[in-house]
């Protein structure tokens, strides 16, 4: 395995010798640097051609001009080379100080955008290819390559115009007229009917079930002004944290094992007493404090699981965690609910939540949660472009791997066993059907951090998108070659941890040197 490691990573470094090379190339090619002073009429132009000469080696020849780039750069990926060193912008600002500024940004919606749409997709192109060939399944297959075939920045243009400046006009008065509640309750009837399968009676009911509650819904937080003043409050916290519990409970034991039901539901109940225990402790909360709740709700879950036993204790376990964090939370989302009045009412806000530029409101002051909503409101929209335009990948490629194991003979002789369906998804099927997307989910970072560039310009993000625009606008090849670094590593690093997932996945497949 070490063997194995060892050469992947010789071989990643070759190339990613080579692929930096002809990019500097690329951008040293490009145009002129001095092009904007020597347009200038100022009379120091001469002083500022020599400076910025002096500042990029402009005077050694640009094949020569890449090893004392790549001579900084060592440092940064080879251990005790000593100082990282990526040269410095036009503005005399070190690169490696522009790129911990911008890092965070890019990868703060880049992981976001990721999980979202790897849990999405899967779920998604799983369900499609057990309803195959059904209307569910002619429909996402629909949507799905709609969003794929549309381009990134148009997408990012509708969800500023609809998304933020629409939804921004709404709060000013969120009054919901009874012919859009009509319409609206309509869409998800119809939604829900093509979700869930059976005989027409069965559709029709479910119809008029899921257009009875969005009526109710939509008329109640209409009347109360919901949107102005949203909170969850301890009835919906235990309602949707009920529903978690068996949710859970049928996706890893199945209702028979009332165990791990009955787990699930007592951490719902510890969840609701610590609903109104910790209130006082969020009120002065940081990141760390959210962090240790968050893995103390784990472990309560894991406790809980263990405790009750039963003759399957590992599937207690994973029901109680998961519920007792799903619950976490709901109280977690409930909490920033409580600040959205106080957030709406900043006189940086002005009541218009949804951003359309910018990671952060300029000036803004406020508590952890006032703090926490601006930041997830910046980022609503960038992430939603980037869910929308990666969604189709994971759905299909799940689609079709999920298809191909449930052909298998292992899935057969599965079922033949006396197995429930339940079980053969998620023990047999499940698992196997993972393996080929390790690949996908590898090299489909890159092609996320790709897209973040041009969503990055559009909602004026000041990540690595704009650093490395800002770059080759100027002809600067020393922040372009930064981006370069951080994204040929990221993409390395995944591409290896693909392979290395295949043996975890699967017995049978080893990683030999």
């Amino acid at each position: 395995m070490t063997t194995y490691i060892l050469r992947r990573l010789l071989a990643s470094l070759l190339i990613l010798l080579g692929a930096s090379f002809i990019v500097y190339m690329l951008i040293a090619y490009s145009g002129d640097p001095l092009a904007e002073i020597r347009s200038s009429n100022s009379p120091s132009k001469a002083d500022q051609m020599a400076r910025r000469t002096e500042l990029l080696h402009l005077d050694v020849p640009p094949a020569l001009r890449y090893f004392i780039w790549l001579s900084g750069a060592v440092k940064c990926v080879v251990p005790f080379a000593g100082q990282c060193d990526l040269g410095v912008t036009l503005q005399n600002q070190p690169v490696t100080a522009a790129l911990a500024n911008a890092i965070p940004t890019t990868l703060q919606l880049v992981t976001t955008a990721a999980l979202l749409a790897i849990l999405l997709g899967v779920t998604i192109g799983v369900i499609t290819a057990l309803r195959q060939y059904s209307t569910l399944d002619y429909s996402v297959t629909f949507i799905t390559f709609l969003f794929f075939s549309l381009p990134v920045f148009w997408v990012a243009v509708l969800l500023k115009e609809f998304g933020a400046i629409g939804f921004n006009d709404f709060l000013r008065d969120p009054f919901i007229a009874n012919s859009t509640i009509l319409v609206i309750s309509l869409i998800v009837g119809a939604v829900w009917t093509v979700i869930i399968a059976g005989t027409l009676k069965r559709r029709l009911l479910t119809f008029g079930v899921a257009f009875l509650v969005t009526v109710l819904v939509l008329y109640y937080l209409s009347v109360t002004r919901w949107f102005t003043t949203p909170q969850l409050g301890v009835v919906i916290v235990a309602v949707t944290g009920i529903a978690a519990a068996y949710g859970f409970t049928v996706l890893f034991a199945g209702l028979q094992n009332r165990r791990a039901l009955y787990s699930a539901l007592i951490t719902v109940g510890i969840g609701l007493v610590m609903y109104f225990a910790i209130q006082p402790l969020l009120a002065n909360a940081n990141l760390w404090i959210i962090i240790g709740l968050g893995i103390l709700a784990i472990g309560v879950g894991l406790l809980v699981g263990y405790l009750m036993g039963g003759y399957d204790r590992g599937q207690s376990m994973k029901a109680a965690a998961l519920t007792s964090f799903a619950v976490a939370f709901l109280i977690l989302l409930d909490r920033y609910m409580q600040a959205w009045p106080a957030y709406m009412s900043n006189p940086r806000i002005r009541n218009r939540p949804i951003a359309t530029i910018g990671a952060e409101t300029p000036g803004l002051e406020g508590d952890f949660w006032i703090q926490g909503l601006d930041k997830y409101t910046h980022l609503i929209l960038p992430t939603i472009a980037l869910i929308l335009i990666s969604l189709a990948s994971y759905t299909r490629y799940s689609r079709a791997s999920m298809l191909e194991v449930m052909g298998q003979d292992y899935v057969r002789t599965a079922r033949a066993k006396g197995l429930s369906e339940r079980v053969v998804v998620t023990r047999h099927a499940f698992r196997n059907a993972m393996i080929p997307l390790a690949t996908i989910v590898a090299i489909d970072i890159g092609g996320l951090i790709g897209g973040a560039v041009i969503t990055e310009n559009v909602f004026s993000f000041k990540g690595m998108g704009q650093l490395f625009l800002t770059g080759l606008h100027n002809i600067d090849p020393n922040p372009v070659m930064g981006v370069f670094l951080v994204t040929g590593i990221t993409a390395v690093t995944f591409n290896l941890l693909a392979d290395l997932t295949y043996s975890a996945l699967d017995p049978r497949v080893r990683v030999k040197a």
